[in-house]
């Protein structure tokens, strides 16, 4: 699936290390060559799978050809948030290509909201509650947090700080993410709807969401309200949106990088996640390298995001 794809940008002037004032624009486009290497886990489920990237590329692709409603609540969904309906496309296409199989109509994601939603959930870690878990000292500091994003973001440090792969108390917490820990009610590594979502994400954006799209404000107290969001295509597309818009206003506000023109690189972020460390990580290497009196360092794209802006053009021809 490697094939050779040279970055428009890299034919462009130099970059210089960028300003508070003004971002940098990052072309469409992939910074490597090659597409980076897939990993292991990913080609694991695929081959367990009995397909290949390719034909699971090919079925999403065909999910969006061939459902207008689709495309129509894309464009819709994107225009509220300001954002180009490609960083949508790039996130669903990533998370089907590498991930899980797209189902062939839009329906099933329906039909599998509802089959999954017969049972009360929790979000629970050993009998205790997560709303009973952020309640411990060592959330105090995340009390006086506004918004959702700051809230949840700052509980999340405090969990990788204090908690995780640690014995707190009586209890011997994981090495492991806190999403993965506290907020998988099914079975480990799960995310759901087309939009791959995963729990702590879509409490996250629960305030932007509310803000732009009306939607109902999520409560880590009704699991099952939160499932519905992320499993339900109608709910779900506004949470990838307002998500992968936290990623371009945190590469422009933070590492001074404009990357809403360039679907790979959201695709990665959207991927990978945590936008606003990876942005201050970019930004002190970047202050590093002026010191140095050295280039600065563009935003790269991983395999993920790279398959994006590798087909952008076939995907941008849906639209």
């Amino acid at each position: 699936m490697k094939r050779v794809f040279f970055s428009a940008f890299l034919l462009a002037a130099a970059f210089t290390v960028p300003q508070a004032s003004a971002a940098t624009v990052v072309a469409a486009g992939n910074v490597h060559a090659e597409q980076p290497d897939v990993p292991g886990a990913s080609s694991k489920r695929t081959k367990a799978g009995k397909t290949t990237f390719d034909a699971k590329y090919r079925k999403v692709y065909a999910l969006l050809q061939n459902d207008a409603e689709l495309r129509g609540k894309i464009k819709t969904v994107a225009r509220a948030y300001g954002i180009d309906p490609m960083h949508i496309v790039g996130a669903i296409v990533g998370e089907h290509t590498y991930n899980v199989d797209a189902y062939d109509r839009l329906q099933t994601y329906y039909v599998k909201a509802v089959s999954y939603l017969s049972s009360k959930l929790r979000f629970a870690y050993e009998g205790e509650d997560i709303s009973d878990f952020i309640k411990r000292p060592e959330f105090a500091d995340c009390a006086g947090k506004s918004g959702s994003y700051d809230l949840w973001e700052c509980r999340e440090r405090v969990w990788n700080q204090h908690f995780r792969g640690k014995t707190v108390g009586d209890t011997s917490f994981p090495n492991d993410r806190f999403s993965a820990t506290f907020f998988q009610p099914f079975y480990a590594g799960q995310t759901f709807g087309i939009g791959q979502l995963n729990p702590l994400t879509a409490l996250q954006m629960s305030d932007e969401v509310h803000k732009v799209s009306g939607l109902p404000k999520l409560d880590e107290r009704d699991p099952n309200a939160v499932y519905k969001t992320i499993m339900d295509p109608d709910l779900t597309l506004p949470y990838v949106a307002a998500t992968l818009k936290t990623s371009i206003d945190a590469y422009r506000d933070i590492a001074g990088f404009d990357i809403s023109q360039n679907p790979g690189l959201t695709a990665t972020l959207y991927n990978v996640g945590s936008p606003e460390a990876r942005a201050y990580a970019l930004k002190a290497e970047n202050e590093r390298r002026q010191a140095a009196g050295e280039p600065a360092k563009l935003p790269e794209e991983n395999y993920y995001g790279w398959l994006v802006n590798d087909r952008l053009t076939e995907l941008k021809a849906l639209f």
